[in-house]
C-alpha cells in the first residue's frame, strides 16, 4: 500500500511502454504545462535544427522508453539515449540518461523523423532513422491535423474524457476507524465516500459490519479487498472462486465499490514468480462477474498496482513495473471487467500542480500528472480511481522519518504543504474528466515506525486537520 523504499526507487529504470499512443492536434497553446507537450516541443526544434528546415508538421506519435539495455536493439552498439545515432562519438555518449520518451513525427510530404527526449527535458537528441523497435506494438493510425498551420497546432490535452465508468467527482478518506466525531471531520472536509480494507479470511461478516457503521454515518463504501497470497498461489482456480463468491455477498450487502485485491504487481501482495497483469485479470474477470450478478449498482475497481519502476525488464519474479503490469491487463482485456482503474498516488513531495523539479529526478512515479496519465495511457477510454492519494508529512511526528521514506531530508514536506497539496489534487482530478473518486491516503492512522503511516494521516497528533479546510474549499464548500 505504500511506496517502494528510496534505495529501490533510485534504481528504478522505466521499461518500455508496449503500448504506442497516437494524438491528433488541436489549437497551440504556449503555455500548456504537460510534460508531454513540452518535450514534444523539444524534439521538433532538434530536428528542425539538425535538418536545417521547419517540418510542416502533419501528425505525432510517442511511446515512453528505456534505453539502459538499448545495445540489444541499436544499430551502433550503444545504450543511453545517444544509442539511435552515430552522430555522437562511441566516447562521447550519454550513457547515464537512461528513460524518457520517443518521438516519431511526420511531416505533410509523408517524410518521418524520430527524437528522444529525457524525462526531466534536460536531454535530447535526434536518432538517424525513424524506428518503430520489434518489441513495441504497432502504432494505431494516427489523426492528420487540418485547418491550421504547423505553428498553430499542438497536441490536444492527452487525458480526454473517457466514454465510461462512473460519472462526477466525489472525495473520500482511507480511515483505521471510523467513530461519528472522525465521520463529523470527514464531511467537514467534504467527503461522502469511506475506504476500508478487509480481508477475505475474515469472513464476510467484518466486512458487513464496515459497510454498515459507514451507512450509519452517512458515507458511501470503498471496500479495498485482500487475501492470502500462499493459498491463491497454491489453488488459484479455486481461490478465486472463492473469493469471488465473497466479493458478492459484500455487494448484496450494499457496497457502493470494491476494489478487487490490493497492489497485484508486488509480491508482498501477490504469489512471486506468478505476477503478471494478465493473470490478475483473470481474478477481476471472476469478480466483475460475480459482483454484478449480486448487485449492478456496485463498482469494481481494479486493484491498483505499486507505483514503481524497480524492476528493471519490467517484471522479475518479485513484481512487475506498473506500467508494464497495466500494459498486460489491458492486453487480457481488463478494461471490461472493471467500472475504473485503480490508481495509487503517494510518494510525492511537490505540488501536484508540478512537472518537474523533483530532487530525486523525473521518473514519471513521482508526479500527479504523469502518474495519472500512467495510467491513461494502458486504459484510454476507462475511468481512473484514486483508491489511495497522499503526501507524507513527519511534522509533529515523534521522531525522524525512516530512512526508506526521507525523500526531501534537505526540505521536509511540512503540514500546511500536505493539505494544500491534497486540495490541488482534488482540483486536479475534477478538472481532469477521468476521476470520479479519490481517496486520500489517510485519515487518521496512527503507525510511526518502518512505515510511517501517520505521515500521510489528514488528523495530526493533537486532533488537528489543516487538510480539512483546503478540502473544503477545493469541493467548494
Amino acid at each position: 500500500m505504500r511506496p517502494l523504499p528510496k534505495m529501490m526507487k533510485n534504481i528504478a529504470l522505466l521499461t518500455v511502454m508496449a503500448l504506442v499512443l497516437s494524438l491528433s492536434f488541436s489549437v497551440y497553446s504556449q503555455d500548456t504545462g504537460d510534460p508531454v507537450s513540452q518535450a514534444l516541443k523539444i524534439a521538433r526544434a532538434a530536428i528542425e535544427e539538425d535538418h536545417g528546415s521547419r517540418i510542416s508538421l502533419a501528425r505525432w506519435q510517442f511511446y515512453e522508453d528505456n534505453w539502459a539495455s538499448d545495445s540489444s536493439r541499436s544499430l551502433y552498439g550503444a545504450f543511453g539515449i545517444d544509442s539511435c545515432t552515430d552522430s555522437i562519438p562511441f566516447a562521447q555518449k550519454r550513457s547515464n540518461v537512461l528513460f524518457g520518451w520517443t518521438f516519431t513525427l511526420s511531416d505533410r510530404s509523408g517524410a518521418q523523423y524520430q527524437a528522444r527526449v529525457s524525462y526531466d527535458l534536460a536531454e535530447s537528441v535526434v536518432c538517424d532513422e525513424a524506428l518503430v523497435p520489434p518489441q513495441y506494438a504497432p502504432p494505431p493510425t494516427a489523426s492528420t491535423a487540418t485547418g491550421a498551420s504547423a505553428e498553430e497546432q499542438a497536441p490536444a490535452v492527452p487525458l480526454a474524457p473517457a466514454n465510461a465508468g462512473p460519472a462526477g467527482f466525489a472525495l473520500g478518506g482511507h480511515v483505521l476507524h471510523l467513530s461519528s466525531d472522525i465521520a463529523a471531520q470527514m464531511r467537514s472536509a467534504g467527503m461522502t465516500w469511506v475506504k476500508k480494507q478487509v480481508r477475505y479470511e475474515d469472513g464476510a461478516g467484518a466486512a458487513i459490519g464496515v459497510i454498515n457503521n459507514a451507512k450509519a454515518n452517512g458515507f458511501r463504501v470503498l471496500l479495498g479487498t485482500v487475501g492470502n497470497k500462499a493459498a491463491l498461489g497454491a489453488n488459484f482456480d479455486g481461490y478465486v472462486a472463492g473469493f469471488a463468491n465473497y466479493l458478492a455477498e459484500l455487494a448484496r450487502n450494499g457496497a457502493d465499490a470494491i476494489e478487487v485485491w490490493n497492489e497485484p504487481n508486488l509480491d508482498r501482495e501477490w504469489p512471486a514468480g506468478q505476477i503478471n497483469g494478465g493473470t490478475y485479470t483473470r481474478m477481476l474477470q471472476a469478480a466483475y462477474q460475480a459482483i454484478k450478478a449480486a448487485n449492478p449498482a456496485t463498482w469494481v475497481v481494479s486493484g491498483a498496482p505499486a507505483p514503481t519502476g524497480f524492476f528493471a525488464g519490467g517484471c522479475q519474479a518479485a513484481g512487475c513495473n506498473d506500467d508494464v503490469f497495466m500494459q498486460q491487463m489491458a492486453q487480457a482485456g481488463a478494461a471490461q471487467y472493471m467500472d475504473c482503474l485503480g490508481l495509487h498516488y503517494n510518494e510525492g513531495v511537490l505540488s501536484p500542480t508540478r512537472n518537474s523539479g523533483d530532487p530525486r529526478g523525473s521518473y514519471p512515479t513521482r508526479y500527479f500528472n504523469s502518474m495519472l496519465y500512467r495510467g491513461a495511457q494502458s486504459f484510454p477510454n476507462s475511468k481512473i480511481c484514486w483508491t489511495e492519494l497522499g503526501y507524507l508529512s513527519g511534522e509533529g511526528m515523534p521522531g525522524a522519518i525512516p530512512a526508506g521514506f526521507d525523500w526531501t531530508p534537505n526540505d521536509p514536506v511540512t503540514v500546511a504543504e500536505q493539505a494544500q497539496w491534497l486540495a490541488e489534487a482534488a482540483t486536479l482530478s475534477r478538472n481532469s474528466g477521468r476521476v470520479p473518486l479519490m481517496i486520500v491516503w489517510n485519515v487518521n492512522f496512527t503507525a510511526w515506525g518502518s512505515d510511517p503511516q501517520a505521515g500521510y494521516a489528514m488528523l495530526r497528533p493533537g486532533g488537528s486537520c489543516p487538510a480539512c479546510g483546503s478540502l473544503r474549499a477545493a469541493m467548494g464548500g
